[in-house]
């Protein structure tokens, strides 16, 4: 392994470093701990303190439980601050403790462990993060949380989720960032970057195809090594090289017929030695099976209360101590895990505790959802409303409350609801059954971020509020209003999957008797999946908005009323229903729980969402980029240009009469061996009415190649066409280059 050899190699050399001069005089002057000296690198820092620990104390920081109490009478780590995780620290040697939390979403408070009085700001879902389709937005709010969990003693966020969009029924899809590899990539490290601007470590995760929830601790995702490389395992690998996790955590499900967090290919081949990533691998937690997954290139058992065994602990150390673990990779895993604690400032710049800035935070949030949002369909121009609209009826369980969350781990709570007594009442929380951990996680938690209470505040005529609980006294409300309002959710959460693409609760149907009892309906959907619209050609209006976060009723009123021009594309393909899907059905859904259920991605293989599509010659009821304004752009004077990669050159501009943002998308639509679709770039550029700007992307070469197993990508010579569109199955403008053959490294 190159990190072994690259580590013994600097433990050799360490003499040169500690005493440069070698004379009894550097000696006696040496600091008595070398590796607090910031002017070396990363590695040296950490192979000098490797040389004073013991194999105890190396062993100590590669494993450690959940920071929760897990029952009556049960306490947290004396000296943990309470979270998803506590790696204990070392006093003799000044090793920080990690203190570990929960996520891309915000700081949680699992279980209020660290008290009713810790909130965090919650930003809107990963998946409407990528529906901004801006980069410069992902790393705001990656700094926001990194500032925030700085000043809750937190120093790990398990942060950067990057699995790809294979199927829209997916409960966790809300926590990564839509179907393509390259906008995964850039969105997932961006906001990496960002949290780790903050002197943390953030995680990517979960390494990898970790792209169904139902039966996750068993399913198999089977696929094909270059499909792999072509799609999930390029979205971590864009996200490693962007954002630089100090770790990556590996997954529940098995691949290819090996656990994620005991895969020799994915672990040690791939990520430590096609990519060289120099960073530590923790486990998920509960995903440890074996003391061999050390060998296989995990690091760092965590949450080691939820295993069978703690198998990094006194099974690690007798094995180290018999020779049948090699001292090499105990020190290389230790030497991972210090390097990533010193090149993220957890040595040289710890945490401490501090006030929150929430009311700028809190508009941190607010933008993020506000360029979220999509229009998907916006009939005669009904949107935006005007403040003289007439009398409005907005109708749907909840609206008063706030918007809806995502369930599971990445749950946040928020500083901005009702108080009582000074003590945070709780928000409005809807259960919907299980039992157990699930029984928890089936909560759908409300942000108390009132559509109705923003609408009315730019309402100038009479607004009626329905629940929506009967459809008969909701079309009645909708009969007696100029425009109607229904907002819609469909519940999702980590540990699994929706059963179908419906919406719950009969709201299909109160959709249907609102649309006919008034024609000027607006739908304004809070999902974290696509999901079915059998109304859709009954309503004049529909908007996506996610699971909007910290201000998400008051980022959708703004949208709805022309104050903020929506500017959302949708980071995924939206089937018109299960049928287009390269699944139908979702595997082992009526198998027993704990069945091997073998997940088969090699249908599809790296054609995931859009590009399957394009592979059926199907029509999805959205593309994937697609998104409305309230304004329209053109393109013109397109130009390309080949090389080693292709380079193209565009002028859009707003040909409308308001300001607003596009988002600019070049694809490869065809290349030697035939037509092909794949996103090369994108941009996001805001131009004022009749405003013209000229906008250049280059292609990542390897978003043109083919993978070849055993020898990494390869670009064939020949003619490569690509076009500029609105979405990836409408190209505007069309040109095509000659490239020269090329190979490029795995």
């Amino acid at each position: 392994m190159k990190r072994i050899t690259y580590a013994l190699a600097a433990l050799a050399s360490l003499p040169s470093l500690t005493c440069a001069t070698g004379s009894l005089v550097a000696q006696e002057s040496a600091p008595a701990r070398p590796w607090m000296n910031s002017k070396l690198t990363p590695d040296q820092r950490a192979d000098l303190l490797l040389r004073e620990m013991t194999t105890d104390e190396k062993v100590a920081i590669l494993h450690g439980p959940m920071a929760v109490a897990f029952g009556p009478g049960q306490k947290i780590p004396e000296k943990a601050v309470g979270g998803a995780g506590y790696i204990p620290g070392n006093e003799r040697l000044g090793i920080p403790a990690q203190q570990e939390s929960d996520a891309s979403l915000g700081v949680t408070n699992p279980g209020l462990v660290r008290g009713v009085q810790d909130m965090s700001t919650a930003l809107p879902s990963s998946l409407a993060l990528a529906a901004t389709f801006n980069p410069e937005i992902a790393f705001a709010g990656g700094r926001m949380v990194g500032e925030e969990a700085r000043a809750k003693g937190i120093n790990v966020m398990l942060a950067g989720g990057v699995n790809l969009l294979r199927d829209p029924r997916g409960g966790r899809n809300f926590e990564y960032a839509g179907e393509d590899p390259l906008l995964a990539g850039i969105m997932a490290g961006e906001s990496i970057r960002g949290i780790q601007s903050a002197d943390i470590i953030s995680t990517v995760k979960h390494y990898a195809l970790n792209d169904q929830e139902h039966d996750r601790m068993t399913a198999d995702s089977v696929i094909a090594e270059d499909a792999a490389r072509e799609s999930d395992l390029l979205a971590f690998q864009i996200a490693i090289e962007r954002g630089k996790p100090g770790s990556v955590m590996c997954a529940y499900n098995l691949i290819n017929g090996v656990y994620g967090c005991q895969n020799d290919f994915l672990l040690n081949r791939v990520l430590k030695g096609d990519w060289e990533y120099p960073g530590y691998v923790m486990s998920d937690w509960g995903a440890v099976h074996e003391l061999g997954a050390f060998t296989a290139g995990l690091d760092q058992q965590s949450g080691e209360q939820l295993d069978k065994q703690v198998w990094f602990g006194e099974p690690l150390k007798k094995a180290v101590a018999d020779g049948s673990i090699p001292a090499a990779r105990l020190d290389d895993a230790a030497h991972r895990v210090l390097r990533s604690m010193f090149a993220h400032g957890l040595f040289d710049n710890p945490p401490a505790k501090a006030d929150i800035d929430f009311e700028s935070h809190g508009k941190i949030a607010q933008a993020e959802a506000e360029e979220a949002i999509v229009l998907l369909k916006n009939a005669g121009g009904v949107l935006p409303l005007a403040a003289q609209s007439g009398r409005i009826a907005v109708i749907g369980a909840s609206v008063e409350a706030g918007v809806p969350s995502g369930g599971g781990s990445s749950q946040v709570a928020n500083p901005y609801r009702p108080s009582v007594g000074g003590v945070p009442a709780p928000v409005r929380t809807v259960p919907l059954g299980g039992e157990g951990l699930m029984a928890n996680w089936m909560n759908v938690v409300f942000h108390p971020s009132a559509p109705l209470a923003a609408i009315r505040e730019r309402a100038k005529g009479e607004v009626s509020f329905d629940s929506g609980l009967y459809p008969a006294g909701a079309a009645r409300a909708a009969g007696e209003a100029d425009v109607a309002i229904v907002f819609a959710y469909q519940p999702t959460t980590e540990g699994d999957d929706a059963g179908d693409m419906a919406l719950p609760f009969g709201q299909d149907a109160l959709i249907e008797a609102v649309a006919a009892a008034n024609p000027n309906t607006i739908v304004v959907l809070q999902t974290g999946n696509p999901v079915r619209m059998p109304w859709a050609d009954k309503v004049k209006g529909v908007l996506q908005a996610w699971f909007g976060g910290q201000k998400g009723g008051e980022a959708i009123a703004r949208v709805l009323f022309g104050e903020v021009n929506p500017s959302g594309h949708l980071p995924l393909s939206w089937p018109v229903d299960e049928s287009q899907l390269p699944r139908p059905e979702i595997p082992g859904w009526d198998a027993p729980e704990g069945t091997r259920v073998t997940v088969n991605y090699d249908i599809e293989g790296s054609d995931v969402g859009y590009r399957w599509f394009a592979r059926q010659s199907t029509q999805p009821r959205y593309w994937f980029g697609h998104g409305l304004s309230y304004t329209d752009f053109g393109y013109a004077n397109l130009k390309v240009a080949g090389g080693k990669t292709v380079t193209a050159s565009v002028d859009v501009t707003n040909t409308g009469k308001v300001q607003g943002k596009d988002v600019v998308q070049l694809y490869l639509t065809d290349k030697p061996g035939g037509v092909a679709r794949r996103l090369l770039g994108f941009q996001k550029v805001e131009l004022a009415p009749g405003e013209t700007k000229r906008v250049t992307l280059t292609a990542d070469p390897r978003l043109l190649a083919e993978y070849e197993t055993g020898r990494g990508w390869r670009i064939d010579a020949g003619a490569y066409t690509v076009g500029v569109g609105h979405d990836a199955g409408t190209m505007e403008l069309t040109g095509s280059v000659t490239l020269r053959s090329a190979r490029l490294d795995p």
